[in-house]
């Protein structure tokens, strides 16, 4: 037999084999596909199983059920421009409820700056500061406010509540340890969730229950070791909104200094209102700007904006523009704000007769309330300086949602009588420590002392209908 005989049967054998092979595998998938009949069964079995558990399923509720009937979250609609007056239901009630502090919604030269704004370059940008998002009156109004306050630079954030939650997750990391004021507003306490820091929190505006708390762990070890120390923040308010007290700063400093621990000011209340020119809690008790890691402000309050801020060294901003959220990932604010903004930075800083105008209406109202009637009703808690003043209920003994059904009734009942007021408005299942059922007062310059008059009058008469 030849050579190619031999290799041409060795070919056909490969292929009988190779085809053979192919074969039974398909036969083999065949006979297991008609063997096993009972595995679509179980398919659809499990399928109708989970339909059942799907159909059994019954959610919680995104929002806890429990807030249905809290008073504090009752919605006032205004109908009005907010100024010296705000019409409420219909009727028109001069304001002691809103941040109206300087009336700059009804400035006319603000407003003819905020149109041309406007026709200049829209009403809103198109992304973050770092996509597109960054306009030149963005760079101006932080230039503006980093001169306003004296220090080195400024960053501007979209959004104020952002802006505190977002500086101190831009620093406070999980192995640091934080001091807190056990009153501070609840975008810090907000800010401090994320971090997952060890925040211990000291008694309200009590410099000595700091330091207490502060030694305390040291001794413990908490504040790492010498050759290794772990970071310290303190973290306090200019003026505490949720009382309208004045941070004790000149001590804390000290203490900051003697404990080696970084202190960040929010001052969204005592911007543009402590000092002799407006520049905040540091100028009114004369404490050199370098003393103070970072100070937080917002544009919505005495600025009459939108948005927030924060100012310190130039290295400490920078930080910020890399590694603060709000910053980074939010759309830049509409360059209408900023301009407004400008326009009342301009007249704050050419016009502190403004400051001490305030100032004035503030103590009025804190004097007239304090020395009449009203005392036997309520109780007062802020500084006279401050221009946020809440009123609580003298009588201790009523539970928390009937000193809040109370208080809404006389707040009703003023503005019935053509007095705007408002009960303080806290998440009361979200707050570390819920405050007390409060009416808030908020002076302005717009206030005459007739009008404050009429407010202790009302309050008075709501103070006998609805306090047995």
């Amino acid at each position: 037999m030849s050579i190619n005989n031999i290799l041409s049967q060795v070919h056909l054998l490969s292929h009988i084999y190779v085809e053979g092979s192919i074969l039974i595998v398909l036969l083999w998938i065949l006979i297991k596909k008609a063997a096993s009949p009972g595995k679509s069964n179980r398919a659809e079995s499990n399928e109708t199983d989970l339909e059942k558990k799907i159909n059994a399923w019954n959610p919680q509720p995104l929002v806890s059920k429990r807030l249905t009937p809290s008073t504090s979250l009752a919605n006032h609609v205004v109908e009005s421009k907010v100024g010296k007056n705000v019409v409420l239901k219909g009727k028109s009630c001069i304001n002691f409820a809103t941040h109206n502090y300087y009336d700059f919604n009804n400035d006319k030269g603000i407003e003819k700056v905020i149109i041309d704004t406007v026709h200049k370059y829209g009403v809103g940008s198109c992304g973050p500061r770092a996509f597109y998002g960054t306009i030149d009156i963005h760079l101006e109004l932080e230039e503006r406010i980093a001169k306003f306050m004296c220090m080195e630079d400024a960053v501007l954030y979209s959004y104020g509540f952002s802006t505190v939650t977002s500086a101190i997750q831009a620093y406070i990391k999980s192995k640091d340890i934080v001091f807190v004021d056990e009153e501070v507003n609840f975008a810090i306490q907000q800010g401090l969730q994320p971090t997952k820091a060890t925040v211990i929190y000291f008694k309200h505006n009590s410099p000595d229950d700091l330091e207490r708390l502060i030694i305390e762990n040291e001794k413990k070890g908490n504040m790492g070791k010498k050759n290794k120390p772990r970071k310290a923040f303190l973290i306090v308010e200019g003026i505490y909104i949720n009382t309208g007290k004045i941070c004790n700063l000149p001590r804390l400093i000290d203490i900051r200094i003697k404990h080696k621990i970084r202190i960040f000011i929010d001052e969204t209340i005592s911007i543009g209102i402590l000092g002799a020119k407006g520049r905040g809690v540091t100028e009114h008790f004369n404490i050199p700007k370098n003393e103070v890691d970072l100070i937080i402000g917002s544009l919505e309050t005495s600025l009459a904006a939108g948005g927030g801020f924060c100012v310190g060294s130039r290295f400490v901003i920078n930080h910020q523009r890399l590694s603060g959220l709000g910053y980074c990932f939010s759309a830049s604010a509409p360059p209408l704000l900023s301009a407004a903004a400008i326009q009342a930075l301009d007249r704050i800083d050419k016009n502190p007769n403004m400051l001490m105008e305030l100032r004035e209406c503030s103590i009025k109202i804190h004097k007239t309330i304090a020395n009449s009637s009203l005392m036997s009703y309520f109780t007062l808690r802020a500084d006279e300086i401050s221009p946020v003043k809440h009123l609580y209920l003298k009588d201790d003994f009523l539970m928390h949602i009937e000193q809040q059904e109370c208080l809404q009734n006389i707040v009703n009942y003023c503005i019935s009588k053509g007095v705007a007021l408002i009960v303080a408005s806290y998440l009361d299942y979200k707050e570390r420590k819920t405050p007390k059922p409060s009416i808030r007062l908020l002076a302005s310059t717009t206030v005459t002392d007739e009008n404050i008059n009429l407010l202790k009058t009302v309050l008075l008469d709501a103070a006998k209908t609805y306090i047995s």
